[in-house]
């Protein structure tokens, strides 16, 4: 049973039913797969994601980027998640079919650039915010684009985007928003205290190594969680 009174942590980048089980233990709420996520050295076959999520002890949410209709519905109907998560360009056009087929929350990720807030156009991150809570979006998801490489980097980048940019979106938000990028157990209280987002998401933030998350970093990460809520 998900605690209602903290602020929501999904540990992504799952990789083995072990991890998600020390995910669930240290207290998160839901246990992010990715699938066929060419960008992710985390990524996952659907055979892969279908064990981790029949065994583990939290929902789980399926991640997929740019795929088609078909395939998304695809993924879903095999793995079966509590959510699946667009992790890429899709548009409000597509979430708005995907509603009428999929038997599962639908999150969106939308992404703010890592560092300087001049570079964040507010009333379009805005626009596109309510345009895919129009759309039947249940949850947001801010994330980082890292565009000082070429392709650019959508989220997994464990860099940060500026806090008070993300603070004021989600204050306005027409959806509840999760927070990634960057976040890990030493900045995880300051980052809810300043942006105050209906959950945070944290990736290689709770890693031992690439891929393989590490029991400590999950238990201090959710010790600090406990101390901030609202």
């Amino acid at each position: 049973m998900l605690n209602e009174s903290r602020c929501k942590v999904k540990i992504c980048g799952t990789t083995s039913i072990h991890d998600a089980c020390l995910a669930a233990d240290a207290g998160a709420d839901y246990s992010g797969v990715l699938v066929d996520v060419a960008s992710s050295e985390r990524s996952l076959t659907i055979t892969q994601a279908v064990e981790i999520a029949k065994a583990s002890p939290i929902p789980t949410v399926l991640l997929l980027y740019n795929r088609t209709t078909p395939d998304i519905q695809e993924a879903v109907l095999q793995i079966d998640p509590f959510a699946v998560q667009l992790l890429g360009q899709e548009t409000p056009q597509q979430v708005e079919k995907l509603k009428q087929f999929v038997n599962c929350q639908l999150w969106k990720s939308v992404y703010l650039p890592a560092g300087n807030p001049e570079n964040v156009d507010m009333p379009e991150v805005a626009a596109q915010m309510q345009a895919y809570r129009d759309a039947g979006a249940d949850f947001l998801l801010f994330d980082t684009v890292d565009t000082s490489i070429d392709p650019p980097r959508y989220g997994g980048t464990g860099k940060t985007c500026d806090w008070h940019v993300a603070a004021e979106l989600i204050a306005n938000s027409p959806l509840p928003v999760f927070f990634a990028g960057g976040i890990r157990p030493e900045n995880v209280k300051a980052a809810i205290e300043t942006i105050k987002p209906h959950g945070i998401d944290l990736c290689s933030g709770v890693e031992a190594s690439k891929g393989v998350k590490d029991k400590q970093k999950l238990e201090r990460l959710m010790e600090q969680i406990k101390l901030r809520s609202y």
